[in-house]
């Protein structure tokens, strides 16, 4: 038979972000296959949506997120009680694989899953945690320099995420840094494979770029005839590093040695833009435009054809669809030497400087500045950025899926081997782990009493059924 997914994440927009894309192209691709996928997103009701013959999305009504309104979560509420949302969907779909993304409310369904603490569930799925960020990054944007956040997301990671899946998958070398750091000392072992993000080729491409679609694009914003067009697309979060972006502008508008304009088009929507826009209509009045979520891939292929340069100023950036996009469309790329773009950006295709503002500028000014070492770096971005169409990075997902449940069924050894795997516990760390297990058990039954019955099938009395993290 052929194999069953369920993936269930809470970093979810109708209108943006890198992992629904991703799903996205996950599920057209299993629709090539003949592959059964389901996805689980949060939304403001209840509905299941069909998406080709073989997948679906079930949008569970939740409320906003705490920190970013624009976002959704699904809290254990929709999973603890018997007969709740996530517990009769995989009543329905019986998956043979569930891929959770998510490190704060949807990892614990994960566990209980993991170890069949749900009575009223017969089924036990290959439990899979998919990283697409890194929790330390999250926590320092959000929650800012709050005292020991560095020692808590460690532990956090290591006892409260990491033991709660049977292997994970990272999207990029930089993200697995923190799994990796969190496989030390685990009783089972557990595999974490890198498997990157990808680029829709349909629409993109440097053809797009024309003298005409050039030229009505500079009179929209405003620009004079000769004006470089930089463009940034993304959120407008906290997370992405914004402050370097539009302090850049700044700079570029200051110098006194360049014959050059510079206007920045933004792509993009998110909880910080009316506080951007507001500050770039007093600091460079003229000099940025604001195009919110560009929902037509046609206009937004047009948009990075017919730039010079793409900007990306996020050195914690996990992956970067974005930037990878840029490249596919014969665009110059400028971002910082660090976090997930140097998965694929290196100085043989893009400008990778330090992410700092006279950095950028000056890699700008060389990238507009230096025609033939442009034609080269933009020639060598686009075969890159041709390694990771959809549809290979999409197999290569689906393949993994079918190996994890074949090795948990079959017991034999793994065919495509993880980059790392955990280490075994000391015997301190033995004890540690065991308290930490018990607490974690007592901590789900008592939970469960709040809905009037056990929901997990544990044994209070003498030794659990089965410890958590285990």
């Amino acid at each position: 038979m052929p194999l069953k997914t369920l993936h269930l994440t809470n970093s979810w927009h109708e209108t943006s972000g890198g992992i629904a894309t991703f799903y996205r192209a996950l599920i057209q691709q299993a629709n090539e296959r003949g592959h059964e996928i389901a996805l689980v997103v949060p939304g403001h009701i209840d509905k299941v949506e069909p998406v080709g013959s073989f997948g679906k999305i079930y949008h569970v009504q939740a409320p906003p997120a705490l920190f970013n309104s624009s976002y959704r979560m699904i809290y254990p509420t929709q999973f603890l009680a018997p007969g709740s949302k996530l517990q009769n969907i995989v009543a329905s779909e019986r998956p043979d694989v569930v891929e959770i993304c998510d490190k704060y409310t949807l990892h614990y369904f994960g566990a209980l899953l993991r170890r069949g603490l749900l009575r009223n569930l017969d089924v036990r799925p290959v439990v899979v945690g998919l990283s697409c960020e890194r929790m330390d990054d999250n926590f320092r944007s959000y929650m800012g320099g709050i005292f020991l956040s560095r020692q808590f997301c460690s532990w956090y990671m290591r006892w409260i995420y990491f033991p709660f899946f049977d292997h994970h998958i990272a999207n990029s070398r930089y993200t697995a840094a923190e799994l990796e750091a969190a496989a030390r000392g685990h009783l089972v072992p557990r595999g974490t494979w890198i498997r990157p993000m990808g680029v829709d080729f349909t629409h993109l491409s440097p053809e797009r770029r024309s003298i005409a679609a050039r030229r009505r694009l500079l009179q929209d914003c405003g620009a004079n005839p000769g004006t470089i067009l930089l463009l940034y697309a993304g959120r407008l979060v906290p997370e992405k590093n914004l402050p370097l972006l539009f302090s850049l502008m700044d700079q570029l508008a200051k110098k006194k040695n360049s014959r050059r304009d510079f206007h920045l088009l933004v792509v993009g929507d998110g909880i910080e833009r009316v506080r951007w826009e507001r500050e770039c209509a007093q600091r460079n009045p003229g000099g940025v435009t604001f195009l919110g979520y560009v929902r037509n891939r046609e206009v937004l292929a047009g948009l990075y054809a017919n730039s010079e340069v793409f900007v990306h100023p996020n050195p914690r950036e996990p992956f970067g669809i974005a930037p990878l996009e840029a490249m596919a469309s014969g665009l110059a790329l400028v971002a910082p030497n660090a976090g997930g773009v140097t998965s694929y950006a290196s100085p043989e295709n893009a400008w990778p400087v330090e992410p700092n503002v006279e950095s950028f500028a000056a890699a700008i000014e060389e990238a507009v500045g230096d025609e033939e070492l442009r034609r080269k770096k933009v020639a060598k971005a686009l075969s890159t950025a041709q390694q990771y169409r959809w549809e290979k990075v999409a197999s290569s997902f689906l393949d993994l899926y079918v190996e994890l449940h074949r090795q948990m069924r079959c017991g034999s050894a793994a065919q495509l081997p993880p980059d790392f795997h955990s280490t075994p516990p000391t015997a301190l760390q033995r004890l540690v782990f065991h308290g930490i297990s018990q607490a974690a058990q007592r901590t789900f039954v008592a939970a469960s009493s709040l809905f009037g019955k056990s929901t997990f099938g544990a044994n209070t009395s003498g030794s659990t059924r089965s410890e958590i993290a285990g």
